[in-house]
């Protein structure tokens, strides 16, 4: 697994409520919905490495 690094994130109260609320519907913590939503978008966007299929 890969290191994780810590960080502060600044966010608005309604967004956050947003997120708490989505990540409780998808039964993960607010931080485990937040690195979801991250991997998703870096994803989408092609930002990550291609993974070794073998």
């Amino acid at each position: 697994m890969a290191k994780k690094k810590p960080f502060v994130l600044r966010i608005d109260e309604e967004t956050f409520k947003a997120i708490e609320k989505w990540a409780a519907d998808e039964f993960r913590s607010t931080n485990g919905q937040l690195e979801w939503m991250i991997h998703k978008a870096l994803k989408d966007a092609g930002r990550l490495k291609k993974e070794d299929p073998s």
